[in-house]
């Protein structure tokens, strides 16, 4: 049975729906039908299985799915319908993800501030995200309330899904940013929690450059405390958080080797963990990669400004 026209085909798939008993949903346009549980199939040669349905000019053959050689039907990931309806929250993270990717910081906060009440711990965590970023931009106080609202969007994602490692990490990274406003003694105080939502990301998505990135800073932090600092700590805990430059570059080359070329910050904070282990020739190639690494974001632009700051104590005029 053929439709000769595109007109005909919404009938046509209504009365073989009722004479099946299934439950068929089809968008017609210029070149391909999309139908709710069929396939498209190929160029229209001859008919094939039980059904096949056509139409000029497209000339392209749908068949109902389940019927014909096993071999002709297609994997799990790839029979899912393109126009199936997303959520309005659905919907709004893969627009963000897009937002994210084209740096449209203040675009991006615009559009999840209108979720801040939502229960998906999805969307919190990038809102949390987006807040930070936006307070980068921004700076002064406007900075610090963006960093202690986007660490209530991180806590309660974390609460909503504890095995979600963007909820671990961006929950760390807030600890620490309001920790760093509280002051010294706060911040120390934070880091061994600090540390164990890194580590948890990290155990959850072992891939995640950003995580294993933010460990090594972490211990670059604590490696490089000056001797006051050092001292507070020791007040604070019994044994304090230590980490050496050793341990920080392991973490942060491992983040390099994860995801190349990923974060300005990650190539700085290379060639700074070699400046100070002595390995000058090191840090000169690492210090010169995130000076030249394009600058997008903030984070970019303090990653160039403090590159040239370090090249010169290394004698490398920009």
């Amino acid at each position: 049975m053929f439709a000769r026209s595109q007109k005909n085909l919404p009938r046509l798939i209504s009365r073989i729906a009722s004479n099946y008993g299934q439950q068929l949903k089809i968008r017609c346009d210029r070149k391909i039908v999309y139908v709710k549980n069929l396939q498209v199939w190929g160029w229209l040669k001859k008919p094939v299985g039980r059904l096949c349905i056509a139409w000029v000019p497209s000339m392209f053959v749908v068949k109902a799915w389940g019927w014909g050689s096993n071999e002709e039907k297609p994997k799990a990931q790839e029979i899912q319908n393109e126009n199936s309806i997303l959520s309005e929250e659905e919907k709004a993270i893969q627009q963000a993800d897009e937002l994210y990717v084209q740096h449209h910081t203040m675009q991006l906060y615009e559009l999840l501030i209108k979720y801040k009440d939502c229960s998906n711990d999805e969307i919190l965590w990038r809102l949390a995200r987006a807040a930070v970023d936006k307070g980068k931009v921004i700076g002064g106080e406007e900075k610090k309330a963006l960093y202690y609202e986007a660490f209530d969007y991180a806590k309660r994602s974390l609460e909503l899904n504890d095995k979600n490692p963007s909820c671990h990490k961006w929950f760390a990274v807030l600890l620490d940013y309001t920790g760093e406003y509280e002051g010294t003694k706060q911040r120390i105080s934070n880091a061994f929690q600090v540390k164990e939502h890194f580590m948890k990301a990290i155990e959850l998505n072992p891939k995640d450059a950003t995580s294993v990135h933010s460990i090594g800073y972490w211990c670059f932090l604590f490696a490089d405390l000056a001797w006051y600092q050092r001292k507070i700590a020791s007040v604070i805990f019994t044994s304090p958080p230590t980490s050496t430059y050793e341990e920080a570059l392991e973490y942060l080359l491992k983040a390099e080797t994860i995801e190349p070329n990923f974060y300005s910050m990650n190539l700085m904070m290379i060639g700074k963990t070699y400046q100070r282990m002595k390995n000058n020739q090191k840090a000169k190639e690492y210090l010169i990669r995130a000076r030249d690494y394009p600058v997008r974001t903030s984070d970019d632009k303090k990653a160039h400004e403090e590159s040239i700051e370090l090249l010169k104590t290394l004698g490398v005029e920009s």
